[in-house]
């Protein structure tokens, strides 16, 4: 192996073609990036012996969403490589983190749900757990956000106008991909006849564990033309129409959730589900195949899990491609398919349940809405008793489908798994009731302390040793140390160097000058009336008033941080983000309250602004209503970093408080059995906006347009809601959030307590590693062992 400055010369002229004298970031970087994944192919391919040799079980993650962020540093880090670099970047001239940093995120998920599955990637390869990652390569990924005028402004992600260096395309792996037609049924057997069809390619990326001493695959497919080109339609100067096969294809893979308000969206996030589902299952038993053969072997040696419903249609087609096409009797490929297959439940509300009308499904995937009755027939006939359907109303029901066709169900966190047992899979539970476990989500250290905040990392490890990088429980050795106050000191300036970094990040890209010593109190989420980001900002509101009435009435100044994208079609929460950048507009600019009252809406959350803002927070919002966040794994993160949560009982909260201890966590808001009571109440939120006057000013306020004098109807809606349904009891959480935040002024005004509070939260995190997660999928779930 050549050394690393002349592997990045090397791959400098030969993979990018550039001499040293001409070369641009991008040349560097690409050459940097190259140097660094010829190291992970080393282990990729010894792990895929070791697989082979081994005969062993490998575990199928299949999800819409993999938002793995920037591959080169986290490569680097997990490879220990990150001296080595340095030294060539310096002597080579060049900027470590210049070139670093130039690297786009891969624009392939939008929140929690791709940034667990690429945490789950991560951890599967540093416990050596052999392993692949199904999705599809979205050209466009979901948008790039920005800002004009207040509003979302979206447009197409740009992430692969350039090679991406981490793939490998893999041209000889595709499948063929059918759409509608129709179906000849002879006896007991049948033949789909798709009346169009496109294929999947493959591009794969190595994913690296921890000191590489393992790497799994992520593969990912794109929509091809199964005829390709039609030179004939060309010549005859119809050249548009020449490459219609080959743009209808693309489209499959080009966008992130289509919007799904028309039916033309709707037909292709199912055409989306069903291409990379089959064509994932196709391979899985390609591989199967070469190694064993035998069918009967398949729950022995496969396990797959899916990533919430969007996979779902893979019950139906592992059965069709059992029993069509290999022959297998219908009850067996079911109960064959039932034992390699396994489904991750992400919400508790019933609209995000996928449910797909029966005309569309019949349109699109004929064959498979007819083994869809089978199944639930079948499902009937043994539950005699049952009261639930996979097929009612004219829908075919996701949910339903993805846990009768499972072996085991999991939710995400224990508040959430105990709330799928009595409501949305109550009856299924009472069926089945050894299905659903709970494997409570994690996040990986390797990315979300070690390297996105290297000063407390290397804290860390002068405190207690590196072995926490790998075992992330070991934290709790810190907790001794918190009783010196050296350490506490220490602890405190490496949280004001990252604040001062995210100080100056905000003023060259937003105008904002901020003071690092202010409370940098940050929300950063998919954009959702649950997620509740208007409780926030009608709170700043309030807090602006009073500070305007009472200046010197020594309040904690703070900055508020929102990030966020709204689905496109979602103008409820596109409304939210324009009213907080509104509101900012005013605030920002107010004398009176500007020394102690910021607000800064940040445009294009992804994971490197993830990265950039965790670090530097100081109070972590989780603020969703109770009983509607399924786990969180943002709460996680803000934790490990020293971030106390300001939050409800909801998700993942409610172990992040047993865990770091109820005084180190400022609790509001009702409990999930509260809010079921209180929705039931006339008048609630009517009721609670008469009982607090600060909240009676502050929708005032909004509904007045006091913050958009131009129009001054702009925020009516959102008044409405908050003053009349308010399904999400933004009105009645109010006024104990208001309590809850006061508390925390309080407690960030003694410095020294807080300091201790955040170190807590550190030492004691150390449980919600995603390595702990996999390994109680392995055991509880998939039947896995590591073969490392």
């Amino acid at each position: 192996m050549p050394t690393m400055k002349d592997a990045i010369l090397g791959h400098l002229s030969y993979s990018v073609g550039k001499d040293p004298d001409h070369a641009q970031t991008r040349d560097w970087r690409m050459a940097l990036s190259h140097a660094i994944r010829d190291r992970i192919v080393d282990s990729w391919f010894a792990a895929t012996r070791a697989t082979y040799a081994a005969g062993a079980k490998r575990v199928y993650y299949l999800s819409m969403e993999f938002l793995i962020g920037r591959l080169l540093q986290d490569g680097i880090v997990n490879l220990e490589l990150l001296d080595d670099v340095q030294e060539a970047m310096a002597g080579l001239g060049l900027d470590f983190d210049t070139v670093v940093h130039d690297e786009p995120d891969a624009a392939l998920g939008n929140g929690g749900l791709g940034r667990l599955a690429a945490c789950f990637l991560e951890s599967l390869s540093t416990l050596g757990c052999p392993a692949h990652g199904y999705g599809i390569r979205y050209e466009h990924g979901l948008f790039r956000q920005s800002i004009s005028e207040g509003r979302q402004m979206e447009a197409p992600e740009t992430w692969l106008d350039e090679p991406h260096p981490w793939e490998f395309e893999r041209p000889e792996v595709r499948y063929r991909i059918g759409f509608g037609g129709v179906v000849a049924e002879a006896g007991r057997t049948a033949t789909w006849s798709p009346a169009e069809a496109v294929m999947a390619q493959a591009w794969d990326t190595p994913v690296v564990g921890w000191k590489g001493r393992w790497a799994n695959t992520l593969r990912l497919w794109s929509g091809r033309a199964e005829h390709g080109f039609d030179l004939d339609r060309f010549n005859r100067g119809d050249y548009a129409a020449a490459a219609e096969p080959e743009a209808g294809a693309r489209t499959l893979s080009r966008v992130l959730y289509p919007d799904d308000t028309t039916e033309q969206g709707k037909e292709l996030r199912l055409k989306q589900e069903y291409f990379f589902t089959a064509a994932s299952l196709a391979d899985i038993l390609r591989r199967f195949d070469s190694e064993h053969g035998d069918l009967r072997a398949l729950p022995a040696k496969v396990a797959i899990q899916l990533n919430d419903t969007h996979p779902a249609i893979a019950g139906p087609e592992l059965v069709r491609l059992l029993h069509d096409e290999r022959k297998m009797s219908f009850a067996d490929a079911v109960e064959n398919a039932r034992g390699v297959l396994n489904y991750t439940n992400h919400t508790l509300l019933p609209e995000a349940l996928e449910a797909w009308p029966e005309s569309l499904m019949g349109k699109l995937l004929p064959r498979h809405l007819q083994l869809i009755d089978r199944i639930d027939q079948l499902h009937a006939k043994e539950n005699p008793t049952r009261k639930v359907s996979a097929r009612s109303g004219g829908q075919v029901r996701m949910g339903e489908l993805s846990f009768i066709m499972a072996q085991k169900v999991n939710g995400v966190s224990a508040l959430h798994t105990d709330l799928m047992k009595t409501t949305v899979f109550k009856e299924l539970h009472r069926l089945h009731p050894e299905r659903i476990v709970n494997e409570t989500n994690g996040v990986t250290p390797r990315r979300w302390l070690h390297t996105c905040n290297p000063r407390l990392s290397a804290l860390i490890t002068e405190a207690i040793g590196e072995d926490w990088v790998a075992d992330l429980e070991k934290l709790k050795a810190l907790e001794p140390h918190l009783d010196d106050a050296s350490f506490l000191e220490r602890y405190a300036e490496a949280k004001t160097a990252n604040k001062a970094e995210l100080s100056d990040f905000l003023s060259e890209h937003m105008g904002l000058n901020l003071d690092p010593t202010w409370m940098f109190d940050v929300q950063i989420k998919r954009m959702h009336e649950y997620k509740r980001q208007h409780l926030n900002i009608i709170e700043a509101i309030a807090l602006w008033q009073a500070i305007r009435e009472a200046p010197n009435a020594g309040w904690t100044p703070r900055v508020k941080i929102f990030a966020g994208k709204a689905a496109p079609g979602y103008f409820f929460a596109k409304d939210i983000i324009r009213l907080i950048n509104d509101v900012a507009h005013v605030v920002n600019a107010d004398p009176k309250t500007r020394d102690y009252l910021q607000i800064a809406f940040l445009p294009n959350y992804n994971v490197t602004l993830a990265e950039r803002l965790i670090p530097a927070a100081d109070l972590s919002e989780q603020i969703s209503t109770a009983g509607k966040e399924a786990s969180g794994t943002g709460n996680m993160k803000f934790a490990l970093n020293g971030a106390p949560t300001i939050g409800t009982l909801d998700g993942a909260n409610v172990e992040i408080r047993d865990r770091v201890g109820a005084e180190n966590f400022f609790l509001f808001g009702m409990t999930a059995d509260e809010v079921v009571a209180r929705r039931e109440l006339d008048g609630h939120a009517a009721k609670a906006i008469a009982a607090d006057p600060r909240l009676k000013r502050a929708v005032a306020l909004i509904r007045d347009g006091g913050f958009s004098p131009g129009e001054p109807d702009r925020y009516a809606h959102i008044a409405a809601n908050v003053s009349g349904h308010d399904y999400f009891l933004v009105a009645s959480d109010f006024t104990d959030y208001w309590r809850a935040q006061r508390e925390a002024d309080a407690a960030f005004a003694d410095q020294t307590g807080w300091r201790r509070m955040a170190a807590l939260n550190t030492a004691r995190s150390g449980w919600f590693s995603s390595d702990r997660t996999i390994r109680g999928y392995m055991h509880d779930i998939w039947g896995a062992k590591a073969l490392l």
